[in-house]
């Protein structure tokens, strides 16, 4: 497993994070209040997970506030590994009935995430969506007044854009305070088409985000990219000469955003590429990812078993050439 240093996160930060929205966590997320009448078995299967992705050298969680955190919070206070664990939460969701970036929901938000997580500090903050309609200024000041009081070490913004981000970093600039220092944007080799949620989903993936790419590097903000597998559409199930096959094995945001033409392209070179090296598709899916040297990436994963980190963590060290990521993009057409 790599390691990277991260501003204002005490601990290393292992390059391969595990997201905890699987189906092991979910059904655990309601038998950490014992409401479930297999509660210690659901509880006892999320450990095991949590366990193996931690012996496997994964030192990052990633959680939000409205999924994950409980068993989380159970884990790490269970099995004392709170000094040795970065956690990475969310906060600021929107909900059916309005959009909740705001000063008020940002402070309920942490405060919330630190008594489930059962913690009195989040390593790394994000807020989860954006509203382009709320000014910056009032963001900035909540989140550095969280920061001043020890409640969050690095934050910043899961789906912002640059645009955003750059004006939020503005706003710190002027008035002397800190800056947004993290990311979480969608970034893989798919091309993310459309918003899979409907819409707040942004992409930093494709040809057509080639300059917001050019910015993190530029900027050195770490990307803590989801979706790195595209819901499955590297997974090795989906086939590149069978479209329609995707429909019976990815689910319905995985199809609006991942299964279109050009992306059964880009599958297609993985396969033969995949073959050529012995590897396997979702290998190579994943050292794409890490063999974009411009970037400091950390791929937010979710596998269901441990084998499957342990295959992540050998693809993020698996070298590839320019050459190689390039074809891999659509950018040549001859390898």
């Amino acid at each position: 497993m790599q390691y990277g240093h991260i501003d204002h996160v005490s601990k290393p930060v292992s390059h391969i994070v595990f997201g905890t929205a699987t189906p092991k966590m979910f059904a655990a997320f309601r038998s950490v209040y014992g409401e479930s009448p297999d509660f210690p078995q659901r509880l006892d299967a999320a450990f095991q997970l949590l366990d193996d992705m931690y012996a496997e050298g994964v030192n990052c969680f990633d959680s939000s506030d409205h999924y994950g955190e409980e068993p989380l919070g159970e884990w790490l206070e269970a099995r004392g590994l709170h000094d040795r664990v970065v956690i990475f939460t969310k906060g600021a969701h929107h909900n059916r009935w309005r959009k909740r970036v705001t000063d008020f929901d940002i402070l309920h938000d942490v405060h919330n995430s630190l008594a489930k997580l059962k913690t009195n500090h989040l390593d790394i903050y994000m807020l989860h969506r954006d509203d382009p309609e709320v000014p910056v200024g009032p963001i900035v000041d909540v989140l550095n007044r969280c920061y001043d009081e020890g409640k969050i070490g690095a934050f910043g913004g899961s789906n912002w854009t640059v645009e955003r981000i750059e004006q939020a970093n503005e706003y710190a600039a002027k008035h002397g305070l800190q800056p947004f220092t993290v990311s979480s944007p969608n970034f893989g080799l798919a091309d993310q088409v459309e918003d899979p949620w409907g819409g707040g989903c942004i992409t930093i993936s494709g040809p057509a985000n080639r300059a917001a790419r050019q910015w993190y590097a530029e900027n050195h903000i770490p990307v803590f990219a989801y979706s790195t597998m595209a819901r499955g559409f590297f997974s090795g199930l989906v086939k590149s000469d069978d479209p329609e096959g995707a429909k019976r094995i990815m689910d319905e945001p995985g199809l609006k955003g991942y299964a279109y033409p050009e992306n059964f392209e880009r599958l297609r070179r993985c396969e033969r590429l995949a073959k050529e090296k012995g590897m396997t598709v979702p290998q190579i899916a994943m050292a794409w990812i890490f063999n974009q040297r411009q970037l400091d990436v950390y791929a937010l994963t979710a596998p269901v078993e441990r084998e499957m980190m342990r295959v992540n963590v050998e693809a993020s060290e698996m070298p590839l050439s320019d050459a190689e990521c390039r074809w891999l993009d659509l950018e040549t057409d001859a390898l």
